[in-house]
């Protein structure tokens, strides 16, 4: 039976196939790092207090891809170049979503609308970090060779989405509620577009090294459309409410390191 604890085992128990998997999410988390580092650093004075935050988002982003390498040369294996059909991040950048690389490059402040997108962009994201995450610490919480790595990131993940839901519902009590739902829908509209094309770029990308049958494939691919087509109906809407989260402050203080992974 198909299901999505047997297809990550099937992927984690094949070399080739885990060490694409571990490459692609190391990628990811080192980009989200760089971006948010970036960030931090060009936070407009006004809103110098959440530098802090952002900082410390970034270098959640960097143990997560240490984490992902560490996991790789524990089964003795080298990353593999990312493809770039299933580059989240970078698709996610080509279709406007989040803040363009060119203006993260250059040294003038961000404005308040800059980090009102930023936060945006990052909700809807985290949302669908923290689900994965989630998703693979039901399954995988206990492995002996993923589980801390998994439950680990699984709980960063969690800050990041009730960190950014108490931000921008502080921007919205400031006045900025409009801009906050309209950017949000934006996002995640073609957050679950993106999300789509490299979620099928993946399982291809699989399927040839698994060597899947054309029907198996095909079964895989009429799943992802189906999400798809769920989260075009109604499903992006999770995405967008915002709401106060139990957990407060979750990004204040340093991260927790890794130094077990790192």
């Amino acid at each position: 039976m198909l299901s999505a604890r047997s297809l990550f085992q099937e992927i984690l128990d094949n070399d080739e196939s885990f060490r694409l998997f571990c490459s692609i999410a190391a990628s990811g988390e080192a980009q989200g790092g760089w971006e948010n580092a970036r960030i931090a650093a060009l936070v407009p004075p006004g809103e110098r207090g959440l530098a802090p935050k952002i900082a410390r988002h970034g270098a959640d982003e960097d143990k997560h891809g240490r984490i992902f390498h560490a996991l790789i040369k524990k089964r003795g294996l080298r990353p593999v170049e990312v493809p770039p059909d299933t580059d989240y991040t970078m698709l996610l950048e080509r279709h406007g979503i989040g803040l363009p690389h060119e203006k993260l490059r250059a040294d003038r402040p961000l404005t308040v609308p800059d980090v009102v997108t930023y936060l945006a962009h990052s909700r809807v994201t985290e949302q669908r970090a923290s689900e994965q995450m989630e998703l693979l610490r039901k399954h995988f919480a206990d492995d002996p060779d993923i589980g801390r790595a998994v439950r680990m990131i699984s709980q960063d993940e969690d800050n990041h989405l009730a960190y950014c839901h108490e931000e921008l519902l502080r921007f919205a009590h400031a006045g900025h509620g409009r801009t906050i739902q309209r950017t949000l829908r934006e996002c995640a509209l073609a957050e679950i577009r993106v999300y789509r094309d490299v979620s099928l770029a993946v399982m291809s990308h699989m399927g040839r090294i698994l060597g899947w049958s054309k029907a198996r494939s095909a079964t895989l691919a009429a799943g992802i459309h189906a999400v798809y087509a769920y989260e075009r109906l109604a499903g992006w809407r999770r995405m967008v409410r915002l709401a106060m989260p139990e957990r407060r402050g979750a990004l204040d203080g340093p991260p927790a390191t890794a130094p077990e992974f790192a």
